[in-house]
């Protein structure tokens, strides 16, 4: 089975060769890769035995920040390494300076992942939520090498729990130690004979919180909020824009922000809000953030901050591609819309349930939830209150992770 599980991987790697010649994505994909065993023997010539982070992209990437930074405080002298599978986490990370070493994952075969253990010689490995790198977790196994995942998430319909899953099951009772983030992940992974598990939660509450706290004005929506509700729409795509564009024209005394997922889709936008009077944040001045009532965020890095401005929160992404980071406008206890696919959204899923949170199909469904709070305040702030309690209840994940897996770390 490893022999067919590895010629797939391989068969993978062969098709992203291919599409690199035509996809800027793909390109970077590869050319990160380029000579990565003599950039990193050069980079660990005099071994520091770090603590080893692995991320798929850049939404891992941010649930895994907060454990680094407790690493980074609870024992200053350790060192970090962060590898990415995609460029976006890749590309983010290279700019923050949170972690010493930053590099891709080799492809994932077994000599890869001998080459890659001993020239860089982790003191302990922390995969986040899916990365399941079967050759690398064989070799982390049989080198004694302490690994572990968090912020995991496991369902009934993925193959670890089906007759023909059981080489792929056998591969996760090599892991230390699974942090999961909701009792039927516990459940699952017991039902396969694992019992080192334990439900934690999702590191990313820490993260948003400590970005709320570190309270940053955003001068220019002042002036765009000035008398009116505002709706800050994020990580949007095309069914969202759509959605809310019908939705504005239906509302009195709201403006709204659209922060899009792509930025290069603005021109796009603008049509989609032909109706409205509209400025963008690249062409905005202090009279046109008064007059009109959309601004478009064509910019990256604002988004997490303009939350805090909303009476009412839009997040992107749930009718097509996946939803986005709800926790981000969570975190400000403002009511949340989004669209309809968001089962496989821990966060999403016990929002809705506690009514924090609404999954709206249509511009009709999310204006009579409005309408409703316009009509009831008391309604209002209770959502508003739903939201803010749910975050603080899921604090401290980091710290707890630490203080269980500290002693495993020599």
């Amino acid at each position: 089975m490893r022999f067919i599980y590895t010629l797939c991987i391989l068969f993978y790697k062969f098709g992203i060769l291919v599409a690199s010649l035509f996809n800027k994505k793909a390109k970077e994909w590869v050319n990160g890769r380029s000579n990565l065993f003599d950039k990193l023997r050069i980079t660990f010539s005099t071994s520091e035995n770090p603590i080893w982070f692995h991320c798929a992209s850049l939404g891992e990437y941010e649930q895994a920040k907060p454990l680094i930074e407790v690493f980074k405080t609870e024992i200053p002298n350790c060192k970090v390494i962060t590898t990415f599978f995609s460029p976006s986490g890749y590309n983010f990370a290279s700019r923050d300076n949170l972690s010493d070493y930053i590099f891709y994952l080799p492809i994932d075969t077994q000599k890869n992942a001998r080459k890659f253990l001993e020239i860089v010689k982790p003191k302990a490995v922390f995969f986040v939520k899916y990365e399941f790198w079967y050759n690398f977790m064989n070799v982390l196994h049989s080198k004694n090498i302490p690994f572990f995942f968090i912020c995991a998430i496991f369902r009934e319909k993925q193959y670890f729990f089906k007759s023909y899953g059981k080489w792929f099951a056998k591969h996760l009772k090599m892991v230390n130690h699974f942090f999961v983030q909701n009792s039927i992940s516990e459940k699952l992974l017991k039902k396969i004979g694992i019992e080192t598990v334990s439900i934690f939660g999702d590191t990313r509450f820490d993260r948003v919180k400590r970005i709320a706290d570190n309270e940053q004005k955003v001068d220019f929506m002042e002036h765009f909020a000035k008398n009116s509700k505002i709706i800050v729409a994020g990580s949007t795509w095309q069914p969202d824009e759509q959605l809310l564009s019908i939705l504005l024209s239906k509302l009195d005394n709201f403006k709204i922000v659209v922060a899009p997922h792509e930025i290069s889709r603005t021109n796009i936008l603008k049509n989609t809000f032909s109706d409205f009077k509209t400025t963008t944040y690249s062409e905005m001045t202090i009279e046109s953030l008064e007059s009109n009532q959309v601004l478009i965020v064509d910019t990256i890095g604002l988004l997490s901050r303009l939350y805090r401005y909303s009476d009412i929160s839009y997040v992107g992404g749930a009718f097509k591609t996946g939803l986005h980071n709800i926790l981000e406008a969570a975190v400000y206890g403002k009511p949340l819309f989004f669209g309809p696919h968001f089962e496989h959204f821990n966060e999403a899923v016990e929002l809705v349930s506690l009514k924090g949170a609404f999954s709206i199909n249509s511009s009709e469904e999310m204006y009579d939830i409005v309408k409703d709070f316009e009509n009831d305040s008391k309604e209002y702030q209770k959502t508003c209150e739903i939201c803010e309690n749910y975050v603080n209840r899921n604090l401290g994940t980091a710290n707890k992770i630490f203080e269980h897996i500290k002693s495993q770390i020599k």
